[in-house]
């Protein structure tokens, strides 16, 4: 029975993968086509678990328990300029440098489209979409992490780079996705100081609640550089850190000219009325207050996750802050091979990364979910890395 579903799903797996492009098939659409597959954690797509449960109490709270929530599907949601005014209360930047987004992935198409003039430089493994949105016309250059160096980013090399290759516009992920690389403050600001004749610096920060910089666990963020360095842009998704990717949120933060200019052409009822609750909620000091307290407790739990994933043998991972950790497979299993194993056997589902650009080598990318779920999926690592040896 096991090894007629092992193949059906890698049927499917493989078909499916050919209409997503370099993504993963959600595991609704995995579940639609084979229902008799049981997927008990989700460790591919990125976000915490316990934020989800948070924004769910105060949903039902707020919604369904006043029975207002017909009134949030049924009524056109305000306008963009009008659902940024709660993230900026939320995040202290004027309202006039916000862009919100049906999803970080929208933010990152209007972006490009409108901003990208001859060529940009993409890091090398990074998010793909941030290569594929580029239109025909524009040119991509790749700076590639070094596998030996761990897949971080030199800023003083990466400088030089940028420098000799001019390009108009470049993109970092910090952290970065798939590895989890890091750049520091300091770094981020010797770049923001040495490219100032870059025309777009784009910083994906929709990993950065789960980094760190000191024992407190304090947030990080770019944002407030907006003010100094007029070229920056600050990309948000409200998927990872706070579990709701299903509600499509996300923002940008940059200058008032390159708002006015997207919102000038189209954008006006791009959010949902859920997306829109969801950032009044995000602009609630009671709501933050309980959210930093799970967000921590995440990345606790994400510390412990990582340290046993660390201390499994047959696999390498590389080092991280953000919640998922780069796992190259050393037991001479392929990364699908691997994937698909844990998929139908154990019922979790992580990300193969097969197809990832800059990727020598059979890696998967593993997201810390709660610590049930962790326990089940270190369980699971160490009975396919023992059968192997």
């Amino acid at each position: 029975m096991k090894k007629k579903l092992y193949n059906k799903v890698v049927s499917l797996i493989n078909d499916l993968k050919k209409n997503s492009g370099t993504h993963s098939p959600s595991i609704d659409t995995i579940l639609e086509h084979c229902p008799e597959l049981k997927i008990e954690v989700d460790a591919c797509f990125l976000s915490n678990p316990y934020a989800t449960e948070l924004f769910i109490e105060f949903l039902n709270k707020d919604l369904i328990k006043t029975d207002t929530l017909r009134e949030v599907l049924e009524y056109y949601p305000p306008q963009n300029r009008e659902v940024s005014k709660n993230i900026s209360k939320a995040i202290n930047v004027d309202s006039k440098k916000i862009f919100v987004g049906n999803g970080a992935i929208e933010i990152i198409q209007a972006v490009l489209h409108n901003f990208v003039k001859k060529k940009i430089c993409v890091i090398s493994p990074t998010f793909s979409s941030y290569y594929e949105f580029v239109k025909a016309e524009n040119e991509v250059v790749y700076y590639s992490l070094s596998k030996e160096n761990d897949y971080i980013l030199d800023s003083k090399k990466y400088v030089e780079f940028i420098k000799e290759n001019k390009p108009d516009t470049i993109v970092l992920i910090n952290p970065n996705n798939p590895n989890g690389g890091y750049l520091k403050e300091n770094d981020i600001i010797y770049i923001l100081e040495n490219l100032n004749d870059v025309e777009n610096i784009i910083i994906d920060e929709s990993f950065i609640h789960f980094a760190y910089e000191n024992i407190e666990l304090s947030q990080i963020s770019s944002e407030d550089l907006i003010a100094k360095y007029s070229n920056l842009i600050i990309i948000k998704s409200m998927s990872k850190d706070f579990g709701i990717a299903g509600l499509r949120a996300g923002y940008a933060v940059m200058s008032e000219i390159k708002v006015d200019f997207l919102l000038k052409f189209g954008y006006l009822w791009n959010v949902s009325g859920l997306a829109n609750y969801f950032f009044k909620v995000y602009s609630d000091f009671n709501f933050i207050k309980q959210y930093e307290i799970v967000r921590k407790k995440y990345i606790m739990n994400t510390l412990m996750f990582l340290n046993q994933l660390s201390s499994l043998s047959g696999i390498k991972v590389y080092p991280t802050k953000a919640n998922f950790a780069l796992v190259e497979i050393k037991n001479g299993m392929s990364s699908f091979d691997f994937t698909m194993t844990l998929l139908v056997n154990y019922g979790i589902y992580v990300r193969d990364c097969s197809d990832k650009i800059g990727l020598e080598g059979n890696f998967v990318r593993i997201a810390s979910r709660s610590f049930e779920e962790n326990l089940l999926i270190i369980k699971a690592l160490k009975e396919i890395l023992c059968s192997k040896k």
